[in-house]
């Protein structure tokens, strides 16, 4: 890893400094936050929670932060190389670093109290960071996760379902099955990144924050791990704050301010960080997280295409070839089936895009759409049934290659949840 860092002077007043600092040849850019004149300050590098994220959007916690006689570092994310396809978080760590050192050469700044902070995805960063180098002097999150990432995602995209009053084959599937498939192909990178070993090789004291109606990440699995494995640790539980600790009712709308006592927490402990660990109860949760395994090749991404492609095929085969005799219940398998099978592609595109709050009203734990398929689903299996007895009266290829069809397509709604409860 090859840093370079340039600094502004510190600003007389305006408590603002921009910097610059590269990691592995991007340049990223930051503001630095300070009290006006202060020096042998102790220093906070704000880490990103996913997704696209600037400086500006930490700003009013920097901003808390410098009024408690904090240099808080807030810097643009890395648009190269991170996406939805690609993310390192490695990489996001060494940033991390690059913007430690940039804080640490700071004349206002004690370039041996400088820190991490870490929101979210951050909570994966920062440990990792504060794992790779003893000038990172401590370590704070904030809704920061013990378990794997595709494992926090699957307990995160239950808890909306069930919001939305859904449940049975519905919610198994999309936030188990269809993850499991996402990270298949490709498309949520570090799924399977396993913080415990970081966690577990921390000397930094480690302020860990979370609120008690987080829905995002399992709060109450996360503050146990962070207490069995950190060996000097600061935990703390906010009533009535989400996952980045602002205000809600519910864990998922978002109130002005941030929970009590939060901000000024972060300050003095950053401070004067305690020698002896602590923590609070952990808070409740309906339900713990469940670890998402990785594909069997059996279900892989290429056999659920060729699947898809070979049902598609066995479904338009009998309309679309006239010779030899017909019956009812292959008309009905060739409808029902393609219904189905085309109908589950635009309902999983929609769950994924909006998680499922697109589908409509909910009956009997259903939305109408998936209660639609399943029954589609049943009507598939009956009329395969019917054509199985009239493939065995006449064994034409006509029907017989429906009937494979039909075959096919009960493991697949199975496994999809189609035929589930």
């Amino acid at each position: 890893m090859i840093l370079a860092v340039t600094a502004s002077a510190p600003p007389a007043s305006a408590a603002d400094g921009d910097v610059t600092f590269t990691n592995g040849g991007v340049t990223l850019h930051g503001t630095v936050v300070a009290p006006p004149g202060g020096t042998k300050l102790p220093g906070l590098v704000m880490v990103h929670g996913s997704g696209a994220h600037s400086r500006e959007d930490y700003r009013d916690q920097a901003e808390a932060f410098a009024r408690q006689g904090i240099a808080t570092l807030i810097y643009d994310k890395r648009t190269e190389g991170y996406s939805q396809f690609e993310r390192s978080y490695s990489r996001l760590a060494d940033d991390a670093l690059a913007a430690v050192e940039a804080l640490r050469k700071r004349p206002e700044v004690d370039p041996a109290r400088v820190g991490v902070w870490g929101l979210s995805e951050g909570g994966w960063v920062a440990p990792l960071a504060a794992s790779r180098s003893a000038d990172v002097a401590f370590v704070v999150t904030v809704g920061a996760n013990g378990v794997k990432p595709a494992q926090q995602q699957a307990w995160a995209i239950e808890n909306q379902l069930r919001r939305l009053d859904m449940d049975g084959s519905i919610v198994r599937t999309a936030s188990s099955t269809m993850m499991r498939q996402l990270v298949g192909g490709g498309v949520f990178p570090e799924a399977y990144y396993d913080p415990v070993p970081v966690l577990r090789s921390l000397r930094q004291p480690v302020l860990g924050l979370w609120g008690a109606k987080d829905v995002l990440t399992p709060p109450g699995e996360a503050l146990r791990i962070f207490g069995e494995t950190v060996a000097r640790h600061t935990l703390r539980v906010f009533p009535g704050a989400q996952h980045q600790l602002r205000r809600t009712t519910d864990g998922f709308d978002k109130l002005p301010g941030y929970a009590p006592g939060y901000l000024e927490l972060v300050g003095s402990w950053v401070n004067n960080p305690p020698a002896v660990s602590s923590a609070d109860a952990p808070p409740a949760q309906d339900r713990p997280s469940v670890e998402i395994t990785p594909l069997h090749w059996a279900e892989s991404t290429w056999v659920q295409l060729a699947v898809l492609l070979a049902l598609l095929v066995a479904f338009a085969w009998y309309p679309l070839v006239r010779r030899g005799p017909g019956a009812a219940s292959a008309r009905w398998l060739t409808a029902t089936g393609l219904l189905a099978v085309l109908g589950f592609l635009v309902v999983d595109v929609v769950i994924q895009l909006s998680l499922g709050r697109s589908l409509g009203p909910v009956v009997l734990g259903r939305p109408l759409p998936w209660l639609a398929l399943q029954l589609l689903s049943l009507g598939a299996v009956a009329a395969a049934i019917g054509t199985a007895v009239a493939w065995w009266r006449h064994r034409t290829p006509r029907l017989g290659v429906l009937l494979a069809g039909g075959v096919l397509f009960v493991p697949w709604a199975v496994y999809w949840g189609l035929l589930g409860v």
